[in-house]
């Protein structure tokens, strides 16, 4: 007897990738940054692994209560870019709680609720990540670019926002 016949439609059921993404917007909402609230989520054989969001190291300063610390780059094509000195980015911050509990996390997947910037793509790579699943696009075009030669699949997931009533 199938669930359909129990009663308990597939079509009600959340697919893997909106499961583990949703998942990933609620990490994002323990964000203390001031300027995107972004969520990451370590997938193996589809069990969670570890949990990110961007904010300050651990007893540090959050933005939230002191502001921001703004600096200005430029990349190699000329575009001028702003980021935070106080803010760790989600993915990374999954990385080290992965590392922190000797989780192996080679050959996993990362769900972020955003593309990731170009040094949290490097170090994905370096780490052995083989999917990147993302929601909204940041810069794609540049880790699209540099991702093309390697074993590495970058893949959308579209999700709706989380409603106002779940948001922190």
């Amino acid at each position: 007897m199938s669930d359909q016949d129990l009663g308990h439609p597939h079509r009600d059921r959340l697919e893997w990738d909106t499961y583990f993404m949703r998942i990933a917007q609620f990490v994002a909402e323990r964000s203390t940054c001031l300027r995107a609230k972004v969520g990451a989520v370590i997938v193996r054989d589809r069990s969670i692994v570890a949990t990110g969001y961007n904010g300050a190291p651990s007893g540090m300063p959050h933005c939230l209560d002191e502001g921001c610390l703004i600096y200005r780059t430029r990349t190699p094509d000329g575009v001028e870019e702003e980021n935070c000195y106080r803010t760790i980015h989600a993915e990374i911050n999954a990385i080290a709680q992965a590392a922190r509990h000797g989780s192996g996390i080679e050959g996993a997947s990362i769900y972020v609720t955003a593309s990731p910037c170009i040094h949290c793509l490097k170090v994905l790579i370096n780490v052995g990540m083989k999917k990147i699943y993302y929601a909204t696009p940041y810069k794609i075009h540049t880790i699209e670019e540099m991702i093309r030669p390697l074993d590495i699949e970058l893949i959308h997931v579209p999700v709706s926002p989380l409603p106002e009533e779940l948001r922190g």
